[in-house]
């Protein structure tokens, strides 16, 4: 892959279409056993680690964030570190530092918590920008450089970070080029009543506070299943449409900076994910309109009118969507399966 926000991925055999639907769906299940009410944010998560991005929740404290970020990693099988981000966090914190080493008179690099296969950073609007900014080189090129010698990274790497959008005391809001770097950004929201009575079940029926989830598949599962999303068909159609999109939102009057054709190609890659986990081999324009406002809002940079007046940008994303028309469902082969797609 050769976009920014995507992590580099070995070569791996890719797996089938089927094989990936269903361990995605086993996945899923896992951590909705203990992730409640978080059905839709939580399968575009999982599409978005498929298309090999990054992902930012952003939503109150005690929505199960965290949780929904553990689980995942759990069911897939990754090796799993969890960095609290705080004001006084400093970028050798995340990356790793050279140490001195007593026995031999040298300095070796001793890896941060980065070197893993998931990395929560829980809370990242609490640290310093010079902080968050040593996560951008792992986010783009997957290796962190320290004292001019690069390091790789695990393969496959992702990135999971909460936000708390609600407080402004000791925080610092995360800057446009660094939320461009993940591919969607996702609001968990509050569960209903239905759910929130299970969450309360749930805990008293496991008798204790911590909740786990048994893997489902390992890293090198996950390769394969990024290799076989790689191998599925996107038409031409659909190109087009993550394009107009992408462009309608530059055109927005309400919309300083719009979304650059890195969030065209966030569209494409987070759809052709959820196509693949529904067990097709081609996108229609429903996998596009299901990603738009997560794939979109969050690199949208508005007016300062706008940003007086409450504008809300996913609200911006969500009227483009409803105004620009689609093309028809189209599968590999030319077949059309549907009307047109607005």
């Amino acid at each position: 892959m050769t976009d920014d926000n995507i992590a580099g991925i070995p070569q791996a055999a890719p797996a089938s279409i089927t094989s990936i639907a269903e361990t995605s769906a086993a996945v899923l299940a896992a951590v909705e056993s203990v992730v409640i009410g978080q059905g839709e944010p939580l399968r575009i998560a999982m599409a978005s680690i498929l298309a090999g991005g990054h992902v930012l929740f952003e939503d109150v404290p005690g929505l199960g964030k965290t949780l929904a970020a553990r689980s995942l990693a759990s069911a897939m099988g990754l090796p799993f570190r969890r960095l609290q981000c705080t004001p006084d966090l400093l970028p050798a914190d995340i990356t790793g530092s050279y140490v001195y080493a007593p026995t031999s008179g040298d300095f070796v690099f001793r890896p941060g918590p980065v070197f893993t296969g998931l990395l929560l950073a829980d809370e990242l609007n609490r640290t310093a920008p010079k902080t968050q900014s040593a996560l951008l080189e792992a986010m783009a090129e997957a290796q962190v450089t320290v004292e001019g010698t690069s390091f790789a990274l695990p393969a496959p790497f992702h990135v999971i970070a909460t936000a708390n959008p609600i407080e402004y005391e000791g925080t610092y809001a995360l800057p446009e080029a660094q939320l461009d770097r993940f591919l969607v950004r996702l609001s968990v929201g509050y569960p209903n009543r239905t759910e929130e009575e299970r969450v309360l079940a749930n805990r008293l029926a496991r008798r204790q506070e911590v909740a786990t989830v048994a893997a489902v598949t390992d890293a090198e599962g996950l390769l394969a299943m990024q290799a076989g999303v790689e191998r599925v068909h996107v038409d031409a159609d659909i190109l087009r449409y993550c394009v107009d999109l992408a462009a309608a939102t530059r055109a927005d009057r309400t919309v300083e900076v719009g979304a650059s054709p890195r969030g065209s190609q966030a569209l494409m890659l987070v759809a052709r994910s959820l196509a693949v986990m529904d067990g097709r081999d081609y996108v229609t324009p429903d996998d596009v309109k299901r990603v738009a406002v997560p794939a979109l809002a969050h690199r949208l940079t508005l007016t300062p009118a706008a940003w007086a007046a409450g504008t809300d940008a996913a609200r911006i994303v969500a009227g483009i969507v409803d105004m620009v028309p689609g093309p028809p469902v189209v599968a590999r082969g030319g077949t059309v399966h549907s009307g047109t797609g607005s």
